[in-house]
């Protein structure tokens, strides 16, 4: 009896198939197996008899659910209709949007730190939104890593060897050619700088975070591309990447929280701005560049190695 139910859990008999079919199950009476049965045709017949009241109740939920949409789609046309309709006329200029930018223009360096204004417009004075984008980057991430996770739990075969067997199936590596090796070996590097390069020169310059971080994610896709995603799980596991992503939000998440707090209560941050210009600059500006960086560059080849092969890394 242990023995049936261990296989039905794990999937290798049908509960309802063996009672049908009134296969052998050890320890199981055949009367037991009779009244089993006729229980299910019970219940198949007085499904058969609800079923006229089943196709009216579900009329009835569909004529509701269509009065609901359309009252919603109404609604919410109404509140855009009238929110364009108090828009400034075109042409004409919104006292409180000038005032905004106008801010960030004459106040930006003093306040900041950062050279470049729109570094200190995301990552100081709007870092809340940026935290919102950074988490919904790692949201997606996982979301795509539980449906497309590729585990022994996930997969269903005959042969013990499936697992490994569907991993090396998955994808043609291309890792072997020598030309793609050779050219890896030279351009994956100068990618690599190129991408610390406009990380780092975030807060001076055009650059910053999400673009240096695009750079890095696509150096780390062009190495698994050329020298296979085995050497890549040596330097890059799954748990790397997955802790790299955690502990970059949590230090993004408690940085700009102690700023805001600080900020509110009208109470000094004691975070040194630096000199404006130079590398270490910008007050936080740097370190969330690098967070909002690394942060990207595991999302974008956390999404290339699942749709590859089915799963990050090894662990």
């Amino acid at each position: 009896m242990k023995e049936w139910i261990r296989r039905w859990y794990e999937g290798d008999t049908e509960l309802l198939t063996d009672i049908m079919d009134g296969a052998e199950v050890p320890d199981r009476p055949r009367k037991e197996l009779k009244q089993q049965r006729k229980a299910f045709r019970a219940k198949i017949l007085e499904r058969v008899n609800s079923e006229p009241v089943l196709r009216a109740q579900e009329k009835s939920f569909y004529a509701i659910y269509r009065v609901i949409a359309v009252i919603s789609c109404v609604v919410l046309i109404g509140v855009l209709l009238f929110t364009v309709a108090n828009l400034p006329h075109y042409g004409t200029e919104n006292p409180r949007t000038v005032e905004v930018v106008r801010r960030y223009i004459e106040h930006g360096l003093e306040e900041t730190g950062a050279v470049n204004v729109v570094a200190g417009m995301i990552l100081d004075y709007r870092a809340f939104d940026t935290l919102g984008e950074s988490h919904v980057l790692f949201t997606a991430l996982v979301c795509v890593m539980i449906l497309l996770q590729l585990d022994k739990k996930t997969i269903r075969g005959g042969h013990m060897d499936s697992y490994y067997r569907v991993k090396q199936d998955t994808y043609f590596d291309i890792s072997k050619d020598s030309i793609i090796r050779v050219a890896g070996m030279v351009i994956v590097p100068c990618i690599i700088l190129l991408g610390i390069y406009v990380l780092l020169n975030g807060q001076n310059g055009p650059g910053g975070g999400f673009s240096g971080g695009a750079i890095i994610g696509a150096a780390l896709i062009m190495f698994a591309t050329a020298f296979g995603f085995n050497a890549v799980d040596r330097i890059f596991t799954r748990r790397a990447l997955m802790t790299t992503t955690f502990v970059s939000l949590a230090f993004y998440s408690f940085a700009k929280g102690y700023v805001f707090f600080t900020g509110a209560n009208g109470l000094e941050n004691h975070i040194p701005k630096g000199t404006p210009g130079a590398i270490l600059s910008g007050g936080l500006i740097l370190p969330l560049d690098i967070a909002v960086g690394l942060v990207v560059a595991c999302t974008m080849f956390g999404f290339y190695s699942l749709f590859k092969r089915g799963s990050i890394g090894s662990d």
